[in-house]
């Protein structure tokens, strides 16, 4: 009898054992998809605050004060966390983040809104995830299933569709810099959820706007005295919004998310953003938004759902 007691609490021991990882792997996948969730709702303001900005600064003031201000929130926040230099190894990684994310993209879609709404922008998101995955897959090796590029590709097309029919199908001037934006900040996700692995997410983004701090001080101080500034209530809040919330905060979030559940799948939750970005500009900027919103909503919404479903196989086995 004692040996068999004993054999049966070897068996519930071993059997909470295994259970604990799987437990403790579940909890930090929804985490991970939680925060980068967040991400996306963060950057999904961008474009309306970005055009709120534009109220009040010209595009290369507004790029050069948005990074001045992020590179101080990211540096106090170095600072006040005591935080070491990163490693010679890392500072190239950081080098793709900068120019990609910091620089490349805001720049590009500051310029690119100028002549588009931000309705046609929102088709720049709607490839996003798509690139990104892709960036992912050459750069790290990583190689999700044939079920998450069937449902990457089809969550594409469904906001292609969506974001050009909204539009009215037609191409503007800012196009060029659009489909620029979309090469350099695929590329700088792709690098910063890669060091997101091994130095916590809000330091890469920290330590990437300190590499871009004296562009953006040259950058404003040559700006400034160029382009017409004309305070507004919008103009400050779409700064305020795009230099804390979308490039400090969000790309804090994002990056720790990406860490967690690995690049493709997270981006593959930006399939969202162009919705939400076509909502917030509904409520913020008064532009129309069709009948078909709702249709694509929960097309992407399945979407999503389906590169979630399989990216998590790919990674429990």
């Amino acid at each position: 009898m004692r040996v068999k007691d004993s054999a049966t609490r070897k068996s519930t021991i071993a059997v909470a054992s295994s259970a604990a990882p799987t437990t403790a792997a579940g909890t930090a996948n929804r985490g991970g998809v939680a925060l980068a969730g967040l991400g996306v709702v963060a950057f999904s303001l961008t474009f309306p605050s970005t055009a709120w900005g534009l109220e009040s600064f010209g595009p290369w003031s507004l790029v050069s004060l948005r990074t001045l201000l992020a590179a101080v929130i990211a540096g106090g926040a170095l600072l006040a966390g005591r935080v070491p230099v990163p490693d010679r190894r890392h500072w190239a990684g950081l080098v793709v983040v900068a120019a990609g994310v910091v620089v490349g993209f805001p720049l590009l879609t500051t310029l690119a809104l100028q002549t588009s709404t931000t309705s046609h922008a929102a088709v720049v998101v709607g490839l996003l995830p798509l690139t990104t995955a892709v960036f992912s897959s050459l750069r790290t090796g990583a190689r999700p299933p044939r079920a998450f590029w069937i449902a990457a590709l089809a969550g594409a097309g469904v906001v292609i569709a969506f974001t050009v029919q909204q539009s009215g199908g037609s191409l503007s001037g800012g196009d060029p810099y659009l489909f620029g934006a979309l090469l350099v900040c695929a590329a700088g996700y792709t690098e910063g959820g890669r060091l997101a692995g091994v130095i916590p997410g809000w330091q890469v983004v920290g330590w990437a706007l300190i590499l871009c701090l004296p562009l953006a001080v040259a950058g404003a101080a040559v700006a400034l005295p160029s382009e017409p500034v004309r305070l507004t209530a919008h103009g400050v809040l779409g700064l305020v919004w795009v230099a804390a919330g979308s490039t400090f905060l969000g790309l804090y979030i994002w990056y720790r998310g990406m860490a967690e559940i690995g690049v493709p799948r997270a981006s593959q939750l930006q399939l969202a953003q162009p919705l939400l970005t076509l909502v917030w500009s509904f409520f913020l900027l008064g532009e129309k938004v069709s009948a078909a919103a709702p249709v694509a909503a929960v097309a992407v919404l399945v979407c999503i759902a389906a590169t979630q479903r399989a990216g998590r196989a790919r990674r429990a086995g």
